[in-house]
């Protein structure tokens, strides 16, 4: 599928790259377009040079933790309008008050389901519409 300008823009942030690999894979043949960090400071850079629709952050990166992550993209004038959602294996509360509090729009979980992966995030690029 040839991405298209109007395609949301996910940035996915992980340092397991086939984890990096896969979420990319399977959200492009779903017609989006997807830029990839590895590390925290690689997404802050990369999220206020193309301001995505979504940011998909892990929870534990190798330089800083997804809470300080979310935090320095809500400080940024740039990207303090992004939705970001945990993507994380990390079993978390059901009802996800410690994500909200420290900034995040919602909460994924690993391993992600192939077949369900694209709609959920689409639901998540489509709130702030």
């Amino acid at each position: 599928m040839t991405p298209h300008p109007l395609d949301p823009v996910v940035l996915i942030v992980d340092d397991n790259k086939k984890n990096l690999k896969l979420a990319g894979d399977v959200l492009r043949a779903a017609g989006f377009r997807t830029l990839d960090a590895g590390s925290g400071a690689e997404a802050i850079a990369l999220a206020g040079e193309h301001v995505p629709d979504l940011v998909l952050l892990d929870l534990r990166l190798p330089d800083m933790d997804g809470a300080e992550v979310a935090g320095e993209l809500r400080a940024g004038a740039r990207t303090r309008g992004i939705p970001v959602v945990a993507l994380s294996a990390l079993r978390l509360t059901a009802d996800g008050d410690e994500l909200r509090a420290a900034g995040f729009a919602g909460y994924l979980e690993k391993p992600i389901s192939v077949a369900e992966f694209p709609s959920q995030v689409r639901s998540y690029c489509m709130r702030g519409d």
